[in-house]
């Protein structure tokens, strides 16, 4: 993981941009064919581009084409072809020649001084050269904001990550970014300076939503120059909780809980011992078929009375045997008991 550096940006001269906004050149008085006017260059981030005002002739229905010419300090004119620019804008029927490179090693140099110029021309007719200001790539380049800003984050602080307006040889130049941070809610702009694009914002609250724009800065490598970029779109990220407010969020949860369960519990138990009757009457199991009944209803043709009168049949009456015993009355007071079997006591059977 790269490092996070934060540094002390000191104050570097700007360059003002030396552009007109248009370039107007006369025109030849013994030229049939004007020359080709409001010459401008565009350069933003790592696009250049030369664009000028149409060329026309009256009474002449001829398409006008032009031709693009460049060259350094102390070189002569080369055409802008695709054997040294990699773009051919030696015949363009379109007012307009793109030769932004496709990497470091393509294009312009951007540490050189470059100058272009073009001229129309309609069959053998040929214009006069207007002629664009010179310009350097990195001291007039409009730098435009970081591109896929992504934040991660963290407890109580924000993590950054972007990438740079556009590649710059490390020999030349590098860029800087200026980040402006605050509190949603409300509170003071903090500007904090890095030198990488990793950056991390410490010492945030956390649970709180913070905003912030990015600025890219580019300065040169072996000169006291940068150029200011311009500020990305406001993001705004929550932090996130640290140790001792994830603690306090798992209580609060476990109480919040145990507190919900213990209403639901006692909410049920009221209601059962207010509506015990019903309950009751709810859950009582409802009466069973009689087994003779439930034959009957398998099978109708069945005679119920005899279905009935089979398992009903009278079982042997139970007997208990009662024994009496009785005694004759004497004839006479106090004569002597007969030994007669006759006069014995009998036993009868009831």
């Amino acid at each position: 993981m790269p490092s996070n550096h934060l540094i002390l940006c000191r104050p570097l001269f700007v360059l003002p941009s030396v552009f007109p906004a248009s370039w107007s050149f006369p025109t030849n008085s013994l030229a049939p064919l004007p020359a080709p006017r409001n010459l401008k260059v565009h350069l933003y981030n790592a696009q250049q581009a030369l664009s000028w005002e149409p060329v026309s002739l009256d009474g002449d229905p001829r398409p006008v084409v032009y031709q693009v010419q460049y060259k350094y300090t102390s070189s002569n004119w080369y055409d802008v072809n695709k054997e040294d620019s990699k773009v051919d804008c030696t015949n363009l029927t379109r007012t307009e020649c793109d030769f932004t490179a496709n990497s470091l090693s393509e294009g312009f140099p951007r540490r050189f001084n470059i100058s272009l110029r073009v001229r129309a021309k309609l069959g053998g007719l040929v214009s006069a050269w207007a002629t664009a200001p010179w310009f350097e790539h990195y001291r007039n380049a409009t730098i435009g904001p970081p591109e896929n800003i992504r934040v991660i984050p963290e407890e109580g602080s924000l993590i950054i990550r972007l990438s740079a307006p556009f590649d710059v040889a490390a020999s030349e130049a590098f860029f800087v970014y200026y980040v402006y941070y605050w509190e949603k809610a409300g509170g003071r702009q903090v500007p904090r300076c890095f030198r990488s694009n990793y950056i991390t914002l410490n010492d945030l609250k956390p649970l709180r939503v913070y905003c912030f724009q990015v600025k890219a800065e580019l300065c040169l490598t072996k000169e006291n120059i940068s150029r200011p970029g311009h500020l990305s779109n406001i993001s705004c990220s929550e932090t996130a909780a640290d140790a001792s407010v994830k603690l306090q969020q798992d209580i609060l949860a476990v109480a919040t809980t145990f507190l919900v369960l213990l209403v639901v519990v006692g909410v049920c138990l009221f209601l059962v011992l207010k509506y015990r009757g019903l309950v009751k009457h709810w859950f009582h199991s409802p009466p069973s078929i009689p087994s003779q009944i439930e034959e009957y209803l398998r099978d109708p043709d069945q005679p119920i009375l005899d279905a009935l009168d089979k398992d009903s049949s009278p079982k042997d009456d139970a007997w208990d045997s009662v024994s009496i015993v009785t005694f004759p009355e004497n004839e006479q007071e106090g004569s002597p008991q007969s030994t007669d079997p006759s006069h014995q006591p009998t036993e009868g059977v009831l």
